[in-house]
């Protein structure tokens, strides 16, 4: 059995008001998905000024959670759509220069629904505010009113790339995913790939083959009771080998 330490994983939250008080917020999927393939997860509540560089050291990987709340448009130079959408700047503020210093370091890096688009607007591309409203394309939350298991049940298929990572990490063409979001990939950031993509077109899943660490970016949920599903179990453990891998090739701290 395998001795070594937990890889570590940090866990971006996000900020929920309640009763006038300020809350950080990572739902209990994450961590229990990281759990589940021997990961130690750990809430970041934001950075403050001389932490940065100290979180970096320790972490072994970074999980960009999915969340309510959008990527502020003024991100990829746009107006706001739709006023009544929640924003979260200080997520804004966290992710995205972790976002570029992970990849710099070759930090795994898995991003999930929101944290699949942070991934694409931190390193220069921009998204669909409202998928939906886009001439061909189909409605990417549709349980969104529904109770939790039906909300985040099986909605549609993707086509993988074909000899793209997920294509080689689950040897599927196609596979079928739930779907929550309003928003999308837009303009793609340079250099990446598309890994797969909805019938409609809509990009859902992301990676930059020329980073040095693996990365992912996936617009559905796989944390969603990843136990069960062996799509979301092998994309979660090929993340924690990744992490494993960071891990054992790192240089002690303080060298």
């Amino acid at each position: 059995m395998d001795q070594s330490p937990a890889p570590l994983i940090l866990l971006p939250a996000c900020i929920r008001e309640v009763d006038a008080r300020s809350f950080h917020c990572v739902p209990e999927a994450y961590s229990e998905a990281l759990r589940l393939v021997g990961c130690q997860p750990l809430l970041v509540p934001g950075i403050a000024l001389g932490e940065f560089e100290a979180l970096l050291e320790i972490a072994d990987g970074l999980l960009l959670p999915g969340s309510p709340n959008n990527v502020h448009p003024c991100h990829f130079d746009e107006e706001i759509l739709d006023p009544s959408l929640p924003l979260d700047p200080k997520r804004d503020a966290l992710t995205l220069p972790l976002i570029r210093a992970a990849f710099e370091r070759g930090l795994p890096v898995l991003g999930i629904c929101r944290g699949h688009q942070e991934i694409n607007v931190a390193l220069g591309g921009s998204l669909h505010q409202a998928v939906h409203r886009i001439p061909g394309n189909a409605n990417h939350q549709p349980y969104a009113e529904a109770d939790p298991d039906t909300k985040y049940g099986p909605a549609h298929e993707v086509r993988l790339t074909p000899g793209g990572l997920l294509d080689v990490l689950l040897g599927e063409t196609r596979i079928t995913v739930n779907s929550i979001h309003g928003q999308a990939v837009n303009h793609l950031a340079p250099g990446f790939r598309i890994e797969a993509l909805a019938a409609d077109g809509v990009i859902e899943a992301i990676t930059l083959p020329s980073a040095p660490g693996f990365n992912l970016g996936l617009q559905w949920h796989p944390e969603w009771r990843a136990a069960e599903n062996p799509a979301s179990l092998t994309i979660f453990k090929a993340f924690a080998t990744a992490c494993r891998t960071f891990r054992a090739h790192k240089p002690p701290r303080g060298r």
